[in-house]
């Protein structure tokens, strides 16, 4: 198997073991590429302060994906799986 079909592999096994982890990189570059578009008509502002602009919204996103990602985790391991073991244990 060659290392691109192993990292591919990799990242759709991420994906499937933590599914915000591509919303938060969709996300990401959805906002970038807004804003990135968005400059043109930026006005008087200066670059520096659009791209700080940019940046904020863009990690602001990431780190909102990553707790809802945490979040859910959270439930599924200290709630769901619980109430299933719970359940096998009651019908055995």
């Amino acid at each position: 198997m060659s290392t691109y079909e192993e990292n591919e592999s990799k990242f759709m096994r991420k994906a499937k073991e933590n599914p915000f982890v591509p919303v938060g990189m969709a996300g990401f570059f959805a906002i970038v590429g807004y804003r990135l578009m968005k400059m043109k008509h930026r006005g008087d502002t200066k670059m520096s302060v659009h791209l700080i602009h940019m940046r904020v919204a863009a990690q602001g996103f990431v780190v909102g994906a990553m707790t809802v990602g945490v979040l859910y985790s959270m439930y599924r391991d200290y709630v769901v799986k619980p109430r299933e073991e719970q359940k096998a244990v009651q019908q055995k």
